[in-house]
């Protein structure tokens, strides 16, 4: 115990330092918001990856749908790698970067207002990434939380509280630079981490092919091409987590801040299999759950002989990864939530101090208050989302699920659309984006889950606009 707190101290030491070094080197919001645009190839790779992937994917996703799908969940790991990583940067990286120099943008509702020709959309769009960007960063600081208390005992509100000030001193310092610098340590330590991680869940059920014998045995379909569930809800996993990438802000943004086209090409391949990596081992992982753990060997994960999703992985993680290899599983989990958390937080910020005060209160705000203002909103983010976590108001996986299909419903229709076609107009975006999200939490609120009910919300944000568009034309 007293190791794995020695080296958690180094990590957060380290952290900060490279936060300081980040903030003599951060002069402008554009340093801060975006590491002055100029961002290379590894450095973007390893910040895609590591905010792509989170506590939300180790300890949320990878134990709740590895107890359900079982194999099948790896679906969702190829639909993220191949579709949410290789697509994105190939469809996307150059054009989304020329878009952000030409149209001389820093974020995503600028992007929209410019293209469309609509303050109205700037708006919108900005208030919904606030708001919907804080059950998801609660349910990244909810994950993390529940690793700290299977590892260290700590009580979950200590452990949030803990979490929630680490990151906020660590991003107000240097912002995107800072988190470029300390996403490549983050993203080694997690490559080196699920590689661990692979060989003890392999080694301690004694080969694979005893694991697939045990999960046939409880349900043959957990082995098979379609987990129990069924396809609609596993389908529904795989474009949410996989089709709303290509309108996520907190990755978009990757794109506005990388150097040039050939970044690009270094950095797709090098994401895609990072990607690959990550998402393919922690579903494995997932589906092992049903293989070690029971409510005899695991208490904390059961209530009532019923597994509490959240709980199974942190048990997992606990039981299967000897002691003198779990402190780097430990900072695995950690390198990955401290990355997506600085994503959230920035772009979370941004839409207050860029798109709403910048844009609809003071148009002349200087560049230093403006960076001043992104700090402040950095904070009161961070503190808005421990204070939901505290609540713990679903499991991580639902909360995710609205989040990733609110935004996804509000951006895939206008943002895709918008880069690609000429035909659309300012009707159609509006539409797609407020008919998307409509759709989408309609659907919620009547008791679908949130992965479903935010695919269904995308599909229509994707559909509205070109169809609105052609109905009703702009004249030119």
């Amino acid at each position: 115990m007293s190791f794995k707190l020695f080296v958690i101290a180094a990590f957060a030491l380290m952290t900060i330092i490279i936060g300081v070094l980040g903030l003599r080197k951060t002069r402008s919001f554009s340093d801060f918001f975006l590491g002055g645009g100029n961002v290379g190839p590894w450095m973007t790779a390893f910040t895609y990856g590591t905010a792509y992937f989170s506590a939300v994917l180790f300890i949320g996703f990878a134990g709740k749908v590895g107890w359900g799908f079982g194999y099948s969940g790896l679906w969702i790991a190829l639909g993220n790698a191949f579709v949410g990583v290789l697509g994105v940067w190939w469809l996307l990286g150059h054009r989304v970067k020329t878009m952000s120099v030409e149209y001389g943008v820093h974020t995503v509702p600028e992007y929209l207002e410019k293209r469309y020709n609509s303050r109205f959309l700037k708006l919108f769009s900005s208030g919904c990434i606030f708001i919907f960007f804080v059950p998801y960063t609660a349910a990244v600081f909810m994950g993390l939380s529940y690793l700290f208390r299977s590892n260290f005992n700590i009580d979950y509100s200590l452990a949030l509280i803990f979490m929630g000030l680490f990151t906020a001193v660590y991003l107000v310092l240097g912002g995107y630079r800072s988190m470029t610098m300390i996403d490549v340590v983050f993203g080694m330590i997690m490559t080196v981490g699920v590689v661990i991680l692979l060989w003890s869940t392999i080694n301690q059920a004694n080969g694979l092919e005893n694991i697939s014998s045990t999960l046939a045995a409880i349900n043959p379909k957990l082995t098979q091409v379609v987990g129990p569930p069924g396809w609609w809800p596993l389908f529904s996993l795989v474009f949410l987590t996989s089709v709303a990438p290509f309108a996520m802000p907190q990755l978009v943004q990757k794109f506005y801040a990388i150097k040039d086209k050939r970044s690009i090409r270094i950095g797709m391949i090098a994401s895609t299999v990072f990607a690959l990596l990550i998402g393919g081992i922690g579903y494995f992982t997932g589906a092992t759950t049903r293989f070690f753990l029971t409510p005899e060997n695991a208490p904390a994960a059961f209530n009532d002989g019923k597994p509490i999703y959240d709980a199974l992985m942190p048990e997992l993680l606990a039981n299967i990864i000897p002691e003198s290899l779990s402190v780097l599983i430990l900072l695995l989990i950690l390198s990955a939530s401290m990355s997506t958390l600085a994503a959230l937080v920035l772009i979370s910020s941004s839409s207050v101090a860029k798109d709403m005060y910048a844009g609809f209160v003071d148009r002349d705000v200087s560049d230093k208050r403006l960076t001043m203002l992104m700090r402040l909103s950095s904070v009161f983010f961070v503190a808005l989302s421990v204070v939901l976590a505290w609540f713990k108001p679903a499991t991580i996986v639902a909360i995710l699920g609205v989040s990733w299909g609110a935004i996804g419903s509000v951006f895939l229709g206008p943002f895709i659309w918008g880069l690609f076609s000429k035909r659309v107009n300012r009707f159609g975006a509006i539409s797609s984006s407020v008919l998307g999200l409509g759709v989408c939490l309609v659907f919620y609120i009547q008791g679908m889950p949130s992965p479903q009910a935010g695919t269904i919300g995308m599909i229509v944000s994707l559909a509205v606009n070109p169809i609105f568009s052609l109905l009703r034309p702009e004249k030119v």
